[in-house]
């Protein structure tokens, strides 16, 4: 059953819950992967809202994503919501994707070997399903190192892949 098919299925049956967990597991030739999925920002979010590309990024240069970035592991979306652009608190969010994923090229087989901190990136919404309360952030000193690290990128003129 193709995308065209569930979206007919989902006018004339199905709700658009049913709809997304049908679509969850479609992954095409990308990584097969089953999660938990999460997003760390510093946006505030309620269930069910959607992240969808076309925003500006929350890193570098800030240019419009042309994907939403999610990760199977915890310490991978807390660097996210202590990285993100912003003033507001770093939050991490458990999502699904609605459609396709294919591994992080910013942290995968183009840069490093493998998928180790198993980030993804898709071009199709990513789903809020729930909010992650309890974790804790990096050291002070590592988040800061982090930080210098990621100066020295933009210093040297290195951008996220993002086509």
């Amino acid at each position: 059953m193709n995308r065209k098919d569930l979206n007919e299925m989902n006018k004339n049956e199905m709700n658009k819950e049913e709809v997304i967990e049908t679509i969850t597991p479609l992954q095409g030739n990308g990584p097969s992967d089953s999660g938990p999925f999460y997003h760390g920002t510093k946006a505030d979010l309620k269930l069910g809202d959607l992240l969808e590309p076309g925003h500006n990024s929350n890193y570098g240069e800030r240019k419009n994503a042309n994907y939403v970035y999610l990760t199977a592991t915890l310490d991978a979306a807390i660097w996210g919501a202590e990285l993100a652009v912003g003033d507001e608190p770093g939050r991490i969010y458990r999502v699904e994707p609605t459609g396709c994923i294919e591994d992080d090229p910013n942290l995968t087989d183009k840069k490093f070997p493998g998928n180790p901190t198993r980030s993804y990136r898709t071009r199709q919404p990513l789903k809020v399903v729930g909010e992650v309360l309890d974790w804790d952030g990096h050291s002070s000193e590592k988040l800061q190192k982090m930080r210098d690290h990621l100066d020295e990128l933009k210093r040297l003129g290195i951008e996220a892949i993002n086509d």
